[in-house]
């Protein structure tokens, strides 16, 4: 079985290897690039199954080189190993294209895991070829990353797509905000939350420009239900 690629930007040479060496040795195969140009270019010469990406390099930073891994594939989970704990930029980092967003100091073992969980998603993702959802007049490819409307195609990212089909899996039922939260990021967190607020939001004006997919927020802040209303 092939070695999971993982390409790794960081500035700090010192982080870098020991984050490198530590992947490495429970078996993922990794690049590590100084800076965010150096990493743009390997990304574009190789197949990675996972980016892990410094926010604050030279030359290219982490946002501009998430937004363009992004450019070109929707499936490769893109996780932050930054310094900036600040609201702003988690939510920032999350818009970019960002699956998830770990602040520094961290342990190397929560970073497998969670590395694990991303690995997982995009794999049975692949494996879910017939994973169809009809949202009214929308059809929801999930293996695709597609919403199809009859004339066009909307391309969701990863982590898009994973909310929807969560949402498409518990039609009608009352949702809990933590309850999203733990089933599609892992964990119940304050900067989670909002990060998930802005998904909603680009979900809500996909199905909503087309007129089928209608969303209904029950009691206030905390709990959702889902909709499937043809009109």
């Amino acid at each position: 079985m092939s070695k999971v690629k993982v390409l790794l930007a960081e500035d700090d040479l010192s982080l870098g290897f020991v984050i490198k060496d530590s992947l490495q040795d429970v078996g993922f195969e990794v690049t590590h690039c100084p800076d965010g140009e150096v990493a743009w270019q390997q990304y574009q010469k190789k197949e990675f199954d996972i980016c892990l990406l410094d926010i604050n390099m030279p030359v290219r930073d982490g946002f501009s080189l998430a937004k363009k891994i992004r450019q070109q594939s929707d499936v490769v989970p893109i996780i932050f190993l930054t310094a900036k704990s600040l609201q702003e930029d988690k939510v920032k980092g999350f818009q970019s294209g960002a699956d998830d967003y770990m602040t520094k100091p961290f342990s190397i073992e929560e970073l497998i895991l969670r590395m694990e969980v991303f690995l997982r998603r995009t794999k049975k993702l692949q494996a879910d070829t017939d994973e169809v959802y009809q949202l009214g007049k929308l059809k929801f490819v999930v293996n695709e990353l597609k919403i199809y409307t009859g004339t066009e195609e909307i391309t969701l990212t990863q982590k898009e797509s994973d909310l929807l089909r969560f949402f498409a899996q518990h039609e009608n039922k009352v949702l809990k905000r933590d309850e999203v939260l733990l089933n599609v990021w892992g964990k119940d967190d304050y900067f989670l939350g909002r990060s998930m607020d802005v998904f909603i939001t680009k979900l809500r004006k996909y199905c909503f420009g087309n007129h089928t997919w209608r969303w209904f927020q029950v009691a206030g802040k905390i709990n959702y239900r889902y909709a499937n209303i043809l009109c």
